[in-house]
Formats: structure tokens, sequence, C-alpha cells
């Protein structure tokens, strides 16, 4: 079941006609899903699309070869750029990108610890980019995520 602050935001974005989708990586689905489980949600979610793996943000979404290893899979560079090259592509007015370290074994380092999630929203005419460093297990931080891309989104629109 959806949390309240999704509820809210799908609501509104019913209200206001308008459609989403979501390039996930550190959530790996469940944005997508969370947003799926509202009543109407058809009218709204476009889908979405997963990329884990550093290869599937080059391959699919176009990732320049190279950036990944430059500034990292779990990096505001990424996220951007996956938010923007889906957004490209997918008939939705609004794009979440989302990448981020919600278990030891990725880029985590002193500055960017586990728990370290980044959020890109492209709009129509504009783009929100976010950083944050939540605590609890993979499954705490990746919900805490959800809500907050719902909270940015109801703020913006």
């Amino acid at each position: 079941m959806a949390s309240d602050k999704v509820t809210q935001c799908c609501q509104a974005l019913i209200e206001k006609n308008l459609t989403i989708s979501f390039a996930e990586s550190a959530s790996a689905g469940k944005m997508c899903y969370e947003f799926s489980t509202v009543f109407n949600s058809g009218r709204i979610l476009i889908g979405g699309i997963i990329c884990y793996h550093s290869s599937m943000k080059e391959d699919l979404l176009q990732i320049p070869w190279g950036t990944i290893e430059k500034y990292s899979a779990e990096s505001a560079e990424v996220t951007k750029l996956m938010a923007q090259n889906f957004y490209r592509y997918i008939n939705s007015d609004i794009c979440v990108g989302i990448t981020g370290l919600t278990t030891p074994g990725g880029s985590e380092s002193s500055s960017k610890p586990v728990g370290t999630i980044f959020i890109h929203i492209v709009f129509s005419d504009k783009e929100i980019a976010k950083r944050y460093e939540f605590k609890g297990n993979p499954e705490n931080i990746i919900n805490q995520a959800i809500d907050v891309v719902a909270d940015l989104i109801l703020k913006e629109i």
C-alpha cells in the first residue's frame, strides 16, 4: 500500500492531468510500483525502467561511455543523465531518475556513505536535482527516498 505522501502526489497528478515515469537504479522498480498501487494510477503512470547495472545505464539510457567510470554509477551526474535521457524517449510530463547506495559494495566513501541517494526530476519547464543521506536498512532508505520524491513533486506542481 502506498504511503500517504505517494497517495497525495498521485491525487495531485490526477487532478492536474499530469503523467509520470521513472528511471530507477537503487530503488529497483519499487518507486514505480508504489505509484501503481494508488487508485486511478493508470491515469498518470506511464511506466519505468530499471537500470541497476552500469551496462544497462550505458546501453539503454545511453549514459556516455566513461561517465560512470568518472563519476560512479551512484552520482548526481549519472542520475541527471538517466532522467533526462529517459524523459526524451518516454511521453510523460514528469520523469524521475534515482540512484544511490542502499548497501555496501558500491561507490561508498566517507563523503558518500551508504544511505546516499541522488534524485533528479525532469518537468516540462524545469529540473530538480537533490542529494540525500538516509539512515536505516535498504528498504527504509528506499521508502524514505520515495516519500521525498512524492513531496518534491507535490511542491512543484
